[in-house]
Parts: C-alpha cells; sequence; structure tokens
C-alpha cells in the first residue's frame, strides 16, 4: 500500500490541559498483516478534557488504530502510553488502565436489560473473588448493590434512566447507541473512545449524541472519536487527524484540516482521473486487509478461550 507522507499542522486550542503531559500518547503505531500495511508509523497525543477526531475514507485505517490502542491487536510497531505507562496490548488490562472504547458495530448483550448490560462493564473496578461471589458474601452483595446503584446513575446521565429494565435489544436504534456508551463510562475511563457514534442516526439523535460528547467532556475525561459526518466531527472535536491509506495526512484544529487541499481531494478526488479516493486496486488490497484482521481476531478469540478452558 503506498504511504502518504505525515505532513502534521499542529495548532493547540486554547484549553488549559495542553499545558500539561499528554494523557494518551501513541509513538509510531504500525500494523501490519502479513505484507499488508494497514497503519503506518501513526503518532497521536490526547491530552486532559480534550476531544480529538479521527477522520479519513474507508480503508484508511482508523479502526485498525482504534484497535492497536485499545490492546485488541498488538501493533507491528511502537507504543501506547496512558498516564505515561505503556499499555500491554490486552484489552483488559487496558480498560483497567482507564481507556474504554464503543465499537462500530453495536455490541450489546441484546437479552439482558439495559441495566444489568451497564453493570457488566462496571465489574471490572470490583474486587470480590470467585468464592466471595458464589456464595454471595456480605462484600459481594454490597459491591454488587454499589454497582447496581452506579449503573442507575450511569443510565440517567445518558438519558435512559427511564429504561433500566427494558431489554437491549428492544431499544431505539439511538438509545442502543448510548446505552453501548453509559457502559463504556461505567468501567471509570480516562480516555473514552467512540467508533462512529452516530452512524445510522436520524439527525436529532445526532445532535442528542453531540452534547452527549460535550458533557462527557465536561466531566474531565478526554475523547477520541471516529466519524464520517464531518460536520459532526468538525463541530464537535477541538483538533484532527486525518489518516489516508494507513498514514497521517494532516492534524490540526478543525480549521486547519478541513480547509487543507489534501484531505478535500482524498475524500473527492481530484476530478482529473487520477482520483486519490478508493479505487479498485485499494478496494482489492482492503478486502485483503479485513480478511486478514478477521483472521486475527478469531484466532485471538480462539487462544482467549483456551486460556478460559484451562482455567
Amino acid at each position: 500500500m503506498s504511504t502518504v507522507a505525515a505532513e502534521t499542522a499542529r495548532e493547540t486550542p486554547d484549553d488549559p490541559g495542553r499545558g500539561a503531559e499528554p494523557l494518551l500518547r501513541a509513538r509510531g503505531i504500525v500494523m501490519r498483516f502479513g505484507g499488508l500495511l494497514a497503519v503506518d508509523d501513526v503518532d497521536l497525543d490526547v491530552y486532559p478534557g480534550e476531544i480529538v477526531g479521527l477522520i479519513g475514507p474507508n480503508g484508511a485505517g482508523k479502526t485498525t488504530f482504534f484497535n492497536c490502542l485499545t490492546g485488541m491487536y498488538r501493533p507491528t510497531e511502537g507504543e501506547v502510553r496512558l498516564s505515561g505507562t505503556v499499555l500491554p496490548p490486552r484489552p483488559r488490562k487496558v480498560v483497567m488502565a482507564g481507556m474504554a472504547r464503543t465499537f462500530q458495530n453495536i455490541r450489546l448483550f441484546a437479552n439482558m436489560t439495559a441495566l444489568e448490560n451497564v453493570m457488566v462493564g462496571r465489574y471490572c473496578r470490583t474486587s470480590s473473588k470467585a468464592l466471595t461471589s458464589i456464595l454471595h458474601g456480605p462484600k459481594y452483595r454490597r459491591e454488587e448493590a454499589e454497582t447496581r446503584q452506579k449503573a442507575q446513575e450511569l443510565l440517567d446521565y445518558v438519558g435512559l434512566g427511564a429504561s433500566a429494565e427494558i431489554l437491549a435489544r428492544n431499544l431505539p436504534y439511538g438509545d442502543q447507541r448510548r446505552l453501548e456508551i453509559a457502559r463504556a463510562l461505567a468501567t471509570e475511563p480516562k480516555v473514552l473512545l467512540l467508533d462512529e457514534p452516530t452512524a445510522g442516526m436520524n439527525p436529532q439523535e445526532t445532535r442528542d449524541a453531540e452534547r452527549l460528547i460535550f458533557k462527557i467532556r465536561d466531566s474531565g475525561l478526554a475523547v477520541v472519536v471516529i466519524e464520517h459526518d464531518m460536520r459532526f466531527i468538525f463541530n464537535l472535536c477541538d483538533r484532527v487527524l486525518c489518516l489516508v491509506r494507513g498514514a497521517t495526512l494532516v492534524e490540526g484544529t478543525p480549521k486547519v484540516v478541513q480547509s487543507d487541499p489534501r484531505v478535500i481531494e482524498a475524500y473527492i478526488g481530484t476530478g482529473d482521473g487520477t482520483d486519490s479516493d478508493i479505487t479498485e486496486a485499494d478496494e482489492a488490497e482492503l478486502a485483503e486487509i479485513r480478511a486478514a484482521e478477521a483472521k486475527a481476531a478469531q484466532a485471538a478469540g480462539g487462544h482467549r478461550r483456551a486460556k478460559e478452558d484451562q482455567a
């Protein structure tokens, strides 16, 4: 895959968090699937109280980069640090360290209630051991009550307080998106990663999602958002990073990025028959990357199941 030179325009927004060290710092992230280069030497800094957008055409490597940040993939090269500590490529360890995410395709427990879905996210912050949990000892009962209370508070926070006992599968689509955010917040993250949080939403739901993300940012969390809705992303973000074919094209304020001719060219092409958008060859390569990602995810799932069986 051809490499796009990383020409970075770094303009810092007027944000008090920018005087501090980055909360999340990714350096030199490379992800190869065999001979296919999906992410090519990408850097990212995220500061406290900041919303950063990640954009790019289809096949740009955005979700693959998210998977590297959150431990779902082990990067071929590079490292990810949260609060100065290197994160291991293990999703549970990443969540425990303080980074949570949602997914492009909603991943809720369909046959559990909204409240139960959020409680699942909260369990990483409980300390009851297996025996205490089995016997429903005092510590388990205390933590279970606290978990239930916290889950209800989070449902209220995202506007789903009245839907606590509704099965996740019976919630409207926009509410399912908000429920996923509530479950991620239940892990008590420092950084929240949202993968296309408005995908499939109508305009009103999109406005509601924007208000919720601002609310989350104002509570002190840092947020990183992948989104294809450019109006949404440029209204929302303090800073935007544009990827093309796995590499950084430009980074800067929304004003800088949306006015960069290379970004416009990447999305709509040059109009001279040499479009920068996805070509047939790119589509074929993208299909190979997706197949390699699926194979890697299947292998990782099999490895985890084997470890669980041994345990």
